[in-house]
């Protein structure tokens, strides 16, 4: 179906889609995910993409109720300073559209941060690569296959 679910079938790993109308004139895509399907915004992640000072370009995952910390995720990536990637460059990266990208199945391996908010529920929600589609998965089956690292890259609004 997506690059993101392909991944995650040829993997084996358990997981569900769930789908939804998207609204073209939404203001966030993670928050309207939250509100069409029921769910908790901080059971349902984000996946942005930033930049570190050599141009190497980073996945922060991070629950649509909060925000990503720039700081937070230089620590974790061990740079000394990140700003967020131009979204040309993100989508080129990636392969997925801005407010479809997923974590899984990108065109290129990114290291990957997820915030560790996640380890606390038994599935989380993310992007399955296409704006109306989420896919939820235990937070340790999408860090194994994006081969990412928890840490504490998230602040609450």
């Amino acid at each position: 179906m997506t690059p993101a679910t392909k991944v995650l079938d040829k993997a084996r790993v358990n997981y569900s889609l769930h789908r939804y109308e998207h609204d073209p004139q939404a203001e966030s895509y993670g928050g309207e995910a939250a509100e069409k399907l029921g769910l908790d915004p901080a059971r349902v992640f984000k996946t942005l993409l930033a930049s570190t000072e050599t141009g190497e370009l980073l996945v922060a995952v991070v629950p649509v109720s909060g925000q990503l910390d720039l700081k937070l995720l230089a620590r974790a990536a061990g740079s000394k300073r990140i700003g967020m990637a131009d979204p040309a460059a993100a989508q080129r990266s990636t392969g997925y559209l801005l407010g479809g990208i997923s974590p899984l199945g990108q065109k290129k391996r990114l290291r990957t941060f997820i915030d560790d908010s996640a380890t606390q529920w038994p599935e989380i929600y993310v992007s399955a690569g296409r704006r109306g589609l989420e896919i939820a998965l235990a937070p340790s089956d999408l860090a194994s296959q994006t081969h990412a690292t928890f840490a504490p890259i998230g602040r609450n609004d």
